[in-house]
């Protein structure tokens, strides 16, 4: 299996004042200089960090941002996802361009964020808030946009999260993971990690022959709910196997849901039945797939423009609104690659 852009959890920051931004700027340099990027490049990272989190500041309700290392190959990068609540953004174009302002300042903070990209998506709208993620690379890094992309939040109080997604991709097969370790902490944490280990080392097969290697190989963990989803885009069909708490659900091009099955069971405990069950799967649909942690209860027409964006934008949308602080939350979300 070749591996797509391959982030790692990272770390959540709440910037709440220009320290707090400032930290985060540190900590990006911090990471640029880690991965390798070079110091020109380095710099221009500063530079995103800094405004987004000086946007965050300045403009948001219950912002967050997220630094993490991204991977493809043997190049790396950096990803920042910032997230909030409000007030949020008619017009995403006209907000980017140097000179628009709605604070009385320079207006150049989004123009500076998109010039030193690699790649950023991003959706907002008035009240409802904005998600905005960059990715920055060495210059001669061409990365494409990814396919498919999660996110992991851990329960209030903890530092790791229980909860982990995956994503590898091969001849013929684009497959994905979601899994939640039992309970919460560094045990729950562990066995996330040996699922996503498992899965990234686990022979070439269908969803069903995947999620039974993860039994056998997660035996020394306290267990967790797994569930492996292939989308098959020139036979239209997704193909899933789930065991436990893990929900996935197929968001037709019309808004159309559809829910997928996982059967009772815990990875890595007993014998578990594993059933393999084949869904529609048309061009344009989105993949959902999220941990207990995350709740049921949005819907597409709330969200107008969002299903065409990124997949790390739509899942970073769903997890602000969705997730639950008394749980760790996970979200993935895929589209057919192309």
């Amino acid at each position: 299996m070749i591996h797509d852009v391959v982030p790692d959890a990272g770390h959540w920051y709440r910037p709440e004042s220009g320290s707090t931004a400032s930290a985060v700027r540190r900590a990006a340099e911090r990471l640029g200089v880690q991965l390798g990027l070079g110091e020109n490049r380095v710099a221009e990272l500063a530079i995103v960090a800094a405004e987004l989190t000086s946007n965050l500041v300045k403009h948001a309700q219950e912002g967050v941002l997220l630094l993490r290392p991204v991977r493809s190959g043997d190049a790396a990068g950096v990803e920042l996802i910032a997230v909030d609540s409000g007030p949020g953004m008619a017009d995403l174009t006209v907000s980017s361009r140097d000179g628009h302002s709605t604070t009385g300042t320079l207006g150049i903070g989004l123009g500076a964020i998109t010039r030193q990209a690699s790649w950023y998506d991003a959706w907002s709208r008035p009240g409802r808030g904005t998600v905005f993620a960059v990715q920055v690379w060495a210059k001669d890094v061409r990365v494409a946009p990814a396919w498919a992309a999660g996110l992991t939040r851990p329960i209030t109080g903890e530092q790791v999260s229980g909860d982990g997604h995956a994503v590898r991709s091969g001849p013929g097969r684009h497959q994905v993971l979601v899994c939640d370790g039992l309970g919460h902490g560094p045990l729950a944490n562990a066995a996330a990690e040996a699922a996503v280990a498992a899965f990234r080392s686990a022979p070439d097969g269908p969803p069903a022959t995947v999620v039974t290697y993860l039994h056998r190989a997660m035996s020394h963990t306290r267990g967790a709910a797994v569930a492996v989803a292939e989308l098959d885009p020139a036979a239209g069909l997704l193909r899933y196997a789930g065991l436990g708490n893990i929900a996935g659900t197929v968001l037709a091009p019309d808004g159309t849901r559809r829910g997928m099955v996982s059967l009772p069971g815990i990875a890595g405990h007993q014998r578990p039945t594993v059933r393999e069950y084949d869904y529609p799967f048309p061009p344009g649909a989105l993949l959902v797939m999220q941990s207990d942690g995350v709740v049921d209860r949005w819907r597409s027409d709330d969200y107008p423009g969002l299903t065409g964006r990124a997949p790390v934008v739509v899942a970073a949308t769903l997890l602000r609104d969705a997730g639950i602080r008394r749980d760790d939350a996970c979200v993935l979300v895929a589209r057919a690659p192309s």
